[in-house]
């Protein structure tokens, strides 16, 4: 089995609406490992008019979480990030150290609102980009600005943004538009990473493993490493995709 690199998922118990308490953490990444998962970025929402947890506090989360892993003898690598919810201040977060890059690199998983238009988006992207970021658009499946026409994810793309598309979109868990939606993306090739965005045990675990084999049967195996390994390596080395 293939050790896949997930770059977006909540499982900091208790600081967002992913892992409700240590017990859950614990529970996902059994999860995580079953499937095949060797290292993860931890992706805690970072939103406006939110408390979020700060920096040191999710490092001093992750160190409790590595000791709990090595405990139970799970190996899984651990690394810091957060999903930054776009607005007008994300540059001074991230340049005051308010919030983190994943893994320390220039690399940043942004969100927008699923209802905001595709101009607003762009102009975000942009932004981010001439702060010195290389943003990552989260699960660019939930914008319908986006993706109501493919030359909108192509100009995004060209500008220098990469595309994270959620591993239960492709394998139909959102509806079945959203699996044609997010299939057809990857059909293009307009996609740079497939990541689990797990919040809880459920619905919405760290399951990759289908997906995956999904995406190495219908695509080839070097698409498949390129979107679970290779580019998710290249965020955490901080390289250039």
């Amino acid at each position: 089995m293939m050790r896949y690199i997930d770059i977006h998922s909540h499982l900091l118990p208790g600081i967002d609406d992913g892992a409700k308490n240590l017990e859950m953490s614990m529970e996902m990444f059994h999860i995580a490992a079953g499937n095949g998962i060797g290292q993860m970025i931890l992706t805690p929402h970072n939103k406006p008019m939110h408390k979020n947890a700060g920096p040191a506090k999710i490092e001093s989360m992750i160190q409790q979480l590595r000791e709990c892993l090595k405990k139970e003898k799970i190996d899984i690598q651990l690394h810091a990030g957060n999903e930054l919810y776009y607005r007008s201040d994300v540059l001074e977060e991230l340049d005051e150290g308010k919030a983190l890059t994943m893994a320390g690199s220039g690399y940043v998983l942004t969100e927008f609102g699923p209802m905001d238009d595709y101009e607003y988006i762009r102009r975000g992207i942009y932004k981010i980009m001439a702060g010195g970021y290389r943003p990552i658009l989260a699960h660019v499946e939930r914008y319908g600005s986006v993706c109501a026409k493919a030359e909108r994810v192509e100009d995004l793309i060209a500008m220098g943004c990469y595309i994270q598309v959620n591993a239960g979109s492709i394998m139909g868990q959102y509806g079945f538009q959203t699996k044609v939606l997010t299939r057809r993306l990857l059909k293009q090739r307009l996609v740079h990473f497939v990541a689990t965005d797990a919040h809880n045990t459920e619905k919405r675990s760290p399951a990759i493993y289908e997906c995956a084999k999904y995406i190495e049967k219908k695509y080839g195996q070097e698409f498949a490493e390129r979107l679970l390994i290779d580019n998710p390596m290249r965020v955490i080395n901080d390289e250039y995709i």
